[in-house]
């Protein structure tokens, strides 16, 4: 007797192994049966002939922070409800040199509670700079605070980070040397990862493509290139991915990843909008959008700019800054995956955070824009692969039960700029582990979701 089965449903397979309408079988979380007929289980569901593919795996996600409840100190679950929602089934936090720097107890939390899609996450080099108490992002680290860091790096590494983020442009005082001298001690975990937000967009972004192309090729391990389109999709993505392809070419486990919006969202008082970022990306304060806030939804002036960047620089803002073109060139590319970039709080933000993998195999597959095959692999088996993660993003026996089952017809992100936290539609059905997560649009209160280590893939 099996636990679930879902029948009568159209396989989605990103290896093309598996064609036409069938039924898939789950016992204790995996799936045992791929074919016709599916033999007895306790639940069975009709899939009315929707398409059933593996769940979405995010590379690159902002997780939900602490907040204080009664009874203690709990992982909120704002984020991990958008990306359960629209289909991810694992998420990949700590990027961009950002995230939680105690691991373990970060991890553990997460066992406590509960979570609604698998998680794995990066230890980053900016967050592990400010818990040593380097605040000025504009000097680079002693000797001694290197071997602080880099101890601290080997610390969470051992609790089971998939490996180091940087968020070079947050530290633009850090120099190639020292993310190298912290990327270097990932080289002493196998099946690691490096990650990096660039050191500059726009007219620096081959140079700065260069930059991550070398820790990668230095340290021998492979390089994530982390939201293509925000780094060169200002007129420069054919170049840069020219560059990336070469070195794929030469050997190195060069990728990137991209989301598919010409508009970027971060911090009002980052690095990034120091100096004169507006000649730099040819527009005008009115191109930066409030997300949060009392001056939430307003388009900024010169005025409001300044203000919130000195009174209020952690605010989230919107930069309408990029070219739709570019932004598909690089999701077109075969070096190149799908990731949201999902960074929300308190409902507000980007609609990235919500309907990055609906509008790309939904909108994007419709319009032409993308296939629907290397739409599907971009947002499964081939983040699987970068993940070393052997038993998902696959329908294949033995696999674990992250599934999605959608209408591709009205599969759409409904997600806006003013609503950047709403559903998609045409989702009927999210299961992570075998258990029914998402059921025609609704969390279940299931959380069987799981931590994954390096060890354990």
């Amino acid at each position: 007797m099996l636990d679930l089965v879902l029948e009568n449903v159209i396989f989605a397979d990103p290896a093309g192994r598996l064609t036409g309408p069938g039924s898939v079988g789950i016992r204790e979380g995996r799936l045992v049966y791929l074919g016709k007929n599916a033999p007895a289980a306790r639940r069975v569901i009709n899939g009315r002939g929707l398409t059933l593919s593996p769940g979405f795996i995010d590379l690159h996600m902002h997780e939900d922070p602490w907040k204080e409840e009664a009874g203690g100190a709990r992982i909120g679950e704002e984020v991990a409800a958008c990306q359960v929602r629209m289909g991810v089934t694992t998420s990949v936090g700590g990027n961009c040199g950002l995230g939680e720097v105690d691991v373990e107890r970060y991890f553990g939390q997460l066992q406590r509670q509960g979570g609604l899609v698998n998680y794995a996450t990066f230890i980053g080099h900016t967050a592990l700079r400010h818990a040593l108490g380097i605040g000025d992002e504009y000097r680079a680290a002693t000797p001694r605070e290197i071997d602080r860091l880099q101890a601290a790096a080997g610390k969470a590494l051992a609790a089971g980070a998939v490996g180091i983020s940087f968020g070079i442009e947050y530290t633009p005082g850090a120099p190639t040397a020292e993310l190298l001298a912290l990327a270097r001690v990932a080289q002493d975990f196998p099946g690691r990862l490096l990650a990096a937000h660039f050191r500059s967009d726009a007219g620096g972004a081959l140079e700065s493509i260069e930059e991550m192309i070398y820790l990668g090729r230095e340290t021998g391990l492979p390089m994530q290139i982390s939201h293509l389109g925000s780094c060169a999709a200002y007129g420069y993505m054919a170049p840069a991915l020219d560059l990336i392809a070469a070195a794929v070419k030469r050997g190195t486990g060069i990728l990137a990843d991209c989301y598919p919006y010409a508009a970027f969202c971060t911090f009002i008082g980052a690095a990034g909008f120091d100096g004169d970022c507006l000649a730099r990306w040819g527009v005008d304060y009115g191109a930066i959008l409030v997300a949060e806030g009392p001056y939430a939804g307003q388009r900024c002036n010169r005025e409001l700019f300044e203000r919130l960047r000195r009174e209020a620089p952690d605010t989230l803002v919107v930069a309408f800054v990029l070219r739709d073109d570019e932004v598909l060139l690089a999701l077109r590319h075969p070096a190149v995956l799908v990731a949201s970039d999902t960074l929300l709080r308190g409902g507000r933000g980007h609609p990235r955070s919500a309907g990055t993998f609906p509008r790309v195999l939904g909108r994007y597959v419709r319009e032409g824009k993308i296939s629907f095959a290397d739409a599907l692999y971009k947002m499964t088996l081939g983040p699987a692969e970068r993940l070393g993660l052997k038993d998902r993003g696959r329908l294949e026996e033995g696999a674990w039960a992250d599934l999605v089952l959608f209408n591709p017809a009205t599969l759409e992100d409904r997600a806006t700029f003013a609503k950047p936290a709403k559903a998609p539609a045409g989702i009927e059905l999210v299961l992570v582990n075998g258990q029914v997560v998402v059921e025609k649009g609704r969390l279940t209160g299931a959380r069987p979701g799981r931590i994954l280590r390096p060890s354990q893939v």
